[in-house]
C-alpha cells in the first residue's frame, strides 16, 4: 500500500477553533504526508491576517505539514485546465440564476442540503441548462450531470450511496462573482495533489457523491477514501463557528492555555463525541 496523502484545507474566513484542531489530529494521526492548502477561494470573505494566524495558530499547536503551503486563490491557471477539460466534453452552460431565485421542483420548498462552512445549497432546477447563455461577467458557470449512484465506503461510517443529482442538481463551478466555489476547487485540487485520503468533518459528508462524480468528469481514475470525523459542537443542533470565543484557539491562548491542553481538550471532546454515537 502506498503512502497515505492527506491535506488540512482551513478557509481563512475567520481563526481557528477546537473544530479544526480535532480535524488536524485526525488528519496528521492517519496520514504519511499532510499538504497545507489555503482554500481562499471566496475572495470577498478570506483576510490574509486570518491566514497569518493560521499558520501561526498551526506552528504553536506543533502540527507541521509537509512542504509549503498552497493558496487556491494562486492556482487559477490550475482551475482553467480543468474548465477545459469539462468543456471538451460539452458539459459546461453558463447560468445567470442568483441563489434566492432558484426553487427546486422535486423537493419540498425551502429544501436543503449542508454547504461549506455550516453554510447550505439548494437543489438546482436546471433552468439555464438548455439557455445557451453566453460567458459573460456576472455570470456563473455549471456542469451537467447525470443521474448516478455514487458508492463509497467511509472509513468510519462504513458503506454509503448517494445521488448528486436528486441532491443538488447541475453543479456550480463558478459563481457570478467569479469565485471558483468550494466543490470544484477542492474537488480539483484534491485531483492534481494526488490526495489518496480526504478526511473532513461529517457537514461535508453530503459532498462525497458529487466530488466523486466531477472527479471522474475530471479524469481522476482511482478516486481519494474518505473520512468524515464527527463534528464537536455548540449544541446539539449547532456546531461551532470562527466565532466562538470560549473555543478559538487564539482566544485560548490569551487565556493561558499551552498547546497541550488545547490538544487535550479537543480529543477529550473527540472521545465524548466517540461515546455518544
Amino acid at each position: 500500500m502506498g503512502a497515505i496523502i492527506s491535506r488540512f484545507a482551513p478557509a481563512p474566513t475567520g481563526f481557528l477553533h477546537l473544530g479544526h484542531v480535532l480535524n488536524a489530529l485526525f488528519v496528521w494521526k492517519t496520514a504519511d504526508r499532510v499538504l497545507l492548502r489555503i482554500e481562499d477561494h471566496d475572495r470577498q470573505r478570506s483576510r490574509r491576517e486570518y491566514e497569518a494566524a493560521i499558520f501561526e495558530d498551526l506552528d504553536w499547536l506543533g502540527f507541521v505539514a509537509d512542504g509549503p503551503p498552497v493558496r487556491q486563490s494562486e492556482r487559477g491557471d490550475i482551475y482553467l485546465q480543468a474548465l477545459d477539460t469539462l468543456r471538451r466534453q460539452g458539459l459546461v452552460y453558463s447560468c445567470a440564476c442568483a441563489r434566492s431565485a432558484i426553487q427546486p421542483p422535486s423537493l419540498p420548498a425551502g429544501t436543503e442540503v449542508a454547504g461549506r462552512d455550516g453554510g447550505s445549497e439548494v437543489r438546482y432546477p436546471g433552468t439555464c441548462r438548455n439557455r445557451g447563455l453566453a460567458d459573460a461577467a456576472g455570470v456563473g458557470l455549471r456542469v451537467r450531470l447525470d443521474p448516478s449512484v455514487e458508492r463509497f465506503v467511509d472509513l468510519r461510517l462504513g458503506p454509503r450511496e448517494q445521488r448528486p443529482f436528486e441532491q443538488c442538481g447541475d453543479l456550480l463551478i463558478r459563481d457570478r462573482d467569479g469565485n471558483w466555489t468550494y466543490q470544484f476547487a477542492a474537488t480539483v485540487d484534491d485531483y492534481v495533489q494526488s490526495v489518496t485520503h480526504v478526511i473532513r468533518g461529517e457537514d461535508l459528508l453530503e459532498s462525497t457523491g458529487r466530488q466523486l462524480q466531477l472527479a471522474r468528469l475530471l479524469g481522476r481514475g482511482e478516486p481519494p477514501q474518505f473520512l468524515h470525523h464527527p463534528l464537536i459542537m455548540k449544541s446539539r443542533a449547532q456546531k461551532l463557528s470562527k466565532s466562538d470565543g470560549d473555543t478559538g484557539v487564539r482566544d485560548l491562548r490569551v487565556k493561558g492555555w499551552t498547546p497541550q491542553q488545547v490538544i487535550r481538550r479537543a480529543t477529550e471532546l473527540a472521545g465524548e463525541l466517540s461515546c455518544d454515537s
